[in-house]
């Protein structure tokens, strides 16, 4: 089961009550919610909700380490087997997109990531600056190049080493198809809450959020020796306190810039979660008591159906092999 809306529309309090009902465990889906500390500002589920229900794919990695869509597809792969292992039921709750993606539709077989590699990239891009990097992608793989912008470094090296490490442009494997998960059928429901009513909550979690230790937390990532390289400094919120520590905006401007920025992040996830296929959606905040009971009068109807035809596709599987 996976729940899909935009940010703050309380996606976290009905996964916890759907485990209940349904035996169920939860497995993290957010970009941010995988490394450890950043707590307040991924608006990361308590100690006592993780007592109440086992949650999984959290405080994975620490904020010096890279982790990527790929790393994602592999942990969750292998967590979602071990739950149904043990008959629980997964529940997929997040907020990244790409993420949820990744599981459900697949990734192409990328290699692992090459440190010697991707050291010398990023020395070449300090030393000759970004735009250099992408020409020399654009040598590479001109497709790719076409695709990500110049001075998306991140993406522009990740072509790069692929397409170094396989010998063969990255978006000759992109067109070969990905392969999605496999043994397991997801339900999907959505949200669509009131746009107002969203961009309210927003704005009270977010004041909430710079009032209960969001600096904090930044100031910690700051002290780090290699701080200009942390990937989650540049998240949301986190860059906008970033700036107000650094005396580059005040504390107000970074409120009233993560408030917005975070309405923004919201429009974008409704536009992307809408592309997604076979989505039952409900109008109203997931954590609307009336809500959730249209949601379980619906899972109640349809969870029995899904892993019905779930277990006959393992039967299948089984009798192929034999």
């Amino acid at each position: 089961m996976a729940i899909v809306g935009p940010t703050a529309c309380g996606k976290s309090a009905l996964a916890l009550r759907l485990a209940e009902e349904f035996g169920g465990e939860i497995v993290n889906y957010d970009s941010v919610q995988v490394y450890r500390g950043l707590d307040i500002g991924s608006a990361k589920v308590g100690p006592l909700e993780r007592r109440r229900i086992p949650h999984h794919l959290l405080d994975l990695v620490e904020v010096e380490e890279v982790f990527t869509a790929g790393d994602y597809r592999r942990e969750a792969t292998r967590c979602l087997e071990d739950i149904r292992r043990r008959g629980r039921l997964p529940i997929l709750v997040g907020g990244t997109g790409l993420y949820l993606r990744a599981l459900l539709q697949g990734l192409f077989d990328a290699p692992p990531r090459s440190k010697r590699l991707r050291a010398r990239l990023q020395a070449m891009a300090e030393r000759r600056g970004r735009e250099f990097v992408h020409r020399l992608l654009r040598r590479i793989d001109p497709v790719a190049a076409a695709r990500i912008g110049r001075r998306d470094l991140p993406k522009v090296v990740r072509a790069i080493e692929v397409s170094v490490l396989l010998r063969q442009p990255i978006s000759e494997l992109h067109a070969m198809g990905r392969r999605g998960l496999e043994g397991f059928r997801a339900l999907k429901i959505g949200f669509n809450p009131d746009r107002a009513q969203l961009y309210e909550r927003i704005n009270r979690r977010t004041e909430t959020m710079f009032s209960s230790g969001l600096l904090e937390e930044t100031r910690r990532m700051l002290a780090h020796p290699n701080a200009d390289r942390l990937k989650p400094l540049s998240a949301l919120g986190y860059r906008q306190a970033r700036a107000a520590l650094l005396g580059e905006i005040s504390l107000s401007d970074a409120l009233r810039a993560t408030q917005k920025a975070t309405r923004h992040y919201a429009k974008r996830q409704m536009t992307w979660f809408r592309r997604e296929t076979d989505v039952q959606w409900f109008d109203g905040f997931a954590d609307d008591l009336s809500t959730q009971s249209k949601v379980l009068e619906w899972l109640t109807e349809n969870l029995g159906k899904v892993r019905q035809r779930a277990s006959a596709d393992r039967e299948i599987e089984r009798a192929e092999l034999t």
